[in-house]
């Protein structure tokens, strides 16, 4: 492969070999443009069922089928624009075809959502009673009961249509959030003691955040801050409407909280949910605390501070790594699930699924958006970094998945629980390490191994649990009637920081600012599942280290089973009952092991 681009101006100027390939899409433009034409024109398939739905079994039958069939093409259209849009969000074009989807979905939404109002006049007996009629519909049965246990909340036909008709309106705060962290927010840059001016941006903060140049890393955090107080009464108000949306919404659709809403769509139960946050928090504070005080003795540092905790501890030693040898190191740590799983992620190595250098208006960070019946998309920003590997294993993870439950199951059960979606990313990021620790390797390298996944376990049971634990405290708010305001989003987010941290970590203003970093907020109750997957592919990794094919046979089941069965059922599938805290406290001890091996190194 060339040589990665360190950051080009233009989209254009991005090596074609290294981008996604969107043709697998769409040829062209144009067919896009055609497509989000015909789709709307085609919404007759599906509403020309309005009003007998559930007239018969064949007719409920051939709704569902007719739906799934427009949703994925819908979903084709969708993805194009958001891909567009993630690849260059600054092109005034992606910018408008990102709205006129967003138009496109919510008449699709309005125009099909008589179709679950007329699913509610059946009730359980008579599902199965038009399975038992039309076998075919036993693909649907999950889809249908589904809905049945949604019916103490739904609002009457024609208020689910209003509701649905408000889709972009509703969607407005996260697309105001991303626009304007996209397009708008420009970071001054700094100088240090050496007289060099450094460039910054919301992409590139993560790197001054992960410098070993302690002035670097401070006054790259301070002219970041600088930027993100300017905007903080902004974002408050954009969150508080996101809020404030769905505290109306679990109103008028008879939940006692924001909470139990949020929580019943993912089918997960609020004493799961309480166990995650809880237990985490408790638990892993002293092993993180000690993990902090570490950092600050072996870098020297007077004071640990926040901007510090990101710093490496063992600055000297940052393992390179091509793109060609990582996708070679990624294929061998994952030849234990076997050839049918492999051949995917030789497929996504191989086939540009995967948009890999920066370029100005590109989104941060990394993600697998996998659209049925095409494959899998993953956005990162490559630079040749033993940490890229990491990345990449865990958002092929994610097109493992989903490329496997769209291969075994319809589109309307493909996508499970939140509470599910980040184990299998994990999952091959654990089965990586195993099997480079698995390799001669000097101390230098078991270290920086075990520092790796530290800062997994850092990024879900530290970074997002404690997003999670401030989602709890705002919705909880929120609730009572209190104001989301930056004052309050900063006051709450210090305290949670000062309970967590303790002190082992100086907390300063911007410490309390983070909240602005992440778009999760955004997506209801997401971060603390974060930690639900890994908690779910600690034990089962672990099973397959002492059990191999048998372990590894469950696992894949779990994948294949898509969104056929709850959370919990799929977990239990995997081989892993989150029924019960020990899971979680078994992962909480794992981390403090690593902890416990990395003092005995430094020692």
């Amino acid at each position: 492969m060339a040589q990665l681009l360190k950051r080009a101006s233009n989209r254009e100027d991005v090596p074609l070999e290294m981008t996604w390939n969107l043709e697998d899409l769409f040829n062209s433009k144009e067919d896009w443009e055609q497509e989000l034409a015909a789709v709307q024109m085609d919404l007759s398939k599906v509403t020309r069922y309005k009003g007998r739905v559930v007239a018969n079994a064949r007719t409920l039958l051939d709704c569902l089928k007719d739906k799934d069939e427009l949703t994925e093409r819908v979903a084709r259209v969708m993805t194009y624009a958001s891909l567009k849009q993630s690849e260059d969000g600054t092109n005034p074009e992606n910018q408008a075809n990102s709205t006129r989807v967003g138009g496109m979905l919510s008449q699709f939404s309005t125009q099909i959502s008589f179709v679950q109002s007329e699913i509610l006049q059946l009730n359980e007996e008579a599902i199965l009673n038009y399975i038992e009629h039309e076998p075919e519909l036993k693909e649907f049965q999950k889809t249908l009961l589904d809905v049945l246990e949604t019916k103490p909340h739904k609002l009457s036909p024609d208020a689910e249509e209003v509701l649905s008709a408000f889709g972009e309106v509703h969607n407005a705060p996260y697309m105001i959030y991303q626009r304007s962290l996209i397009s708008d927010m420009r970071f001054s840059s700094f100088t240090t003691e050496d007289g060099q001016e450094h460039p910054l941006s919301f992409n590139s903060f993560p790197n001054y955040e992960g410098s070993s140049n302690t002035e670097l890393r401070r006054k790259a955090y301070q002219s970041y801050i600088e930027t993100l107080k300017q905007y903080k009464h902004t974002y408050a108000a954009t969150y508080a409407t996101e809020v404030k949306k769905q505290v109306v919404e679990a109103k008028l659709r008879n939940y006692d909280s924001v909470t139990d809403m949020l929580l019943h769509d993912q089918q997960v139960t609020k004493e799961m949910y309480h166990n995650q946050l809880d237990i985490i928090q408790q638990e892993l504070a002293p092993h993180m605390r000690r993990f902090a005080k570490l950092k600050q003795k072996v870098l020297g540092l007077e004071n640990m501070k926040f901007c510090d905790l990101k710093a490496p501890l063992d600055p000297d030693f940052n393992p390179e790594i091509t793109y060609d040898e990582a996708s070679k190191i990624i294929l061998e740590s994952l030849e234990v699930m076997g050839p049918e799983y492999l051949e995917i992620m030789e497929e996504g190595l191989n086939n540009r699924w995967i948009d890999l250098v920066d370029n100005i208006g590109k989104g941060s960070g990394a993600f697998c958006s996998s659209p049925y019946g095409v494959h899998p998309y993953i956005l990162m920003t490559w630079s040749d970094s033993m940490r890229n590997a990491y990345t990449l294993a865990h958002e092929l993870g994610h097109a493992g998945h989903f490329r496997l439950a769209g291969r075994y199951q319809r589109i309307s059960n493909t996508r499970p629980s939140r509470y599910f979606v980040e184990a299998p990313s994990t999952m091959n990021e654990m089965l990586l390490s195993h099997h480079i620790l698995a390799k001669p390797n000097d101390e230098r390298m078991r270290r920086w191994v075990i520092l790796q996944s530290l800062g997994t376990y850092y990024h879900n049971f530290v970074t997002h649990i404690l997003e999670g634990e401030l989602q709890r405290r705002v919705y909880e708010l929120a609730g009572k009637g209190t104001p989301i305001t930056a004052n309050v989003l900063c006051e709450q987010k210090t305290a949670l920081l000062a309970d967590f941290w303790g002190d082992a970590v100086e907390l300063d203003e911007g410490a309390g600012l983070t909240w602005m970093r992440q778009p999760h907020y955004y997506m209801g109750l997401y971060p603390y599942t974060y930690s639900a997957g890994l908690t779910a592919s600690t034990a089962a990794a672990k099973q397959i280290q002492e059990e191999g094919q048998p372990a590894v046979d469950r696992w894949l089941s779990a994948l294949k089973a898509g969104g056929t069965l709850k959370p919990l059922e799929l977990m239990q599938l995997a081989g892993v009952d989150m029924t019960s805290p020990e899971p979680i406290k078994t992962a909480v001890a794992y981390v403090g092991s690593l902890v416990d091996e990395l003092e005995k190194s430094f020692s």
